[in-house]
């Protein structure tokens, strides 16, 4: 069990250290971007690839991959958690979260962007975009990264570091109205104690050197 959940959890931890779109303070997403959709993102980073199907709505996530052996994860904003469902033990996993630290909907401005660029025109995934070179302050850090701006959509559906190094992508994007029960625990299933973690896991954990 701890196998699977480790890798889920640190996926999301990432997630509320950098976000993936406006914070609040940025205001609302751009007017005709989808607040709903599902789509498959394949993640890659120090040479590895991750593929998995997430669904989204306003203040509400989820994502399945094949890798956890059915395990899967959903986001609630509203209610300040993040659920690891594990279907084969009928059981979840719970994690409190502040609500600003929660993943949201991708937006055109990336959090803590301070400038971006226009420095070509691409085709991804049948989708014509805008590749943008885009600035953004973490805290102390400056990094520069690419994002290619879907314009028949209204959706970034790639985001890479300049040098390669790291790139998330949408694909198969169905944009429209997702089921709550996609984003709601599963009926009779019994709450589990979360097991411990590595160190530098543990370290990401909101109040535990998160941003430090």
């Amino acid at each position: 069990m701890k196998k699977i959940f480790v890798p889920v959890l640190a996926l999301f931890v990432a997630l509320f250290i950098t976000g993936c779109g406006k914070s609040k303070e940025e205001g609302a997403p751009k007017a005709g971007m989808a607040q709903e959709f599902s789509a498959t993102v394949i993640n890659k980073a120090g040479g590895q690839t991750m593929t998995s199907k997430i669904y989204m709505k306003a203040g509400k996530f989820r994502m399945e991959n094949k890798r956890t052996g059915g395990t899967y994860s959903i986001v609630r904003q509203d209610l300040n958690k993040v659920w690891t469902v594990m279907p084969a033990g009928k059981s979840y996993m719970e994690l409190s979260v502040a609500k600003e630290q929660a993943a949201e909907i991708p937006g055109e401005k990336m959090k803590g962007e301070v400038s971006r660029k226009a420095i070509g025109s691409e085709t991804i995934d049948g989708h014509p975009t805008t590749k943008y070179e885009v600035t953004a302050k973490m805290g102390d850090k400056t990094m520069t990264s690419h994002q290619w701006w879907a314009t028949d959509i209204s959706f970034p559906v790639k985001t890479a570091a300049v040098d390669g190094s790291w790139s998330v992508t949408y694909s198969d994007i169905k944009l429209g109205g997702q089921q709550d029960s996609l984003f709601e625990l599963p009926a009779g299933y019994k709450k589990m104690s979360i097991p411990s973690m590595p160190g530098n896991i543990q370290g990401m954990l909101p109040g535990k050197g998160a941003g430090k």
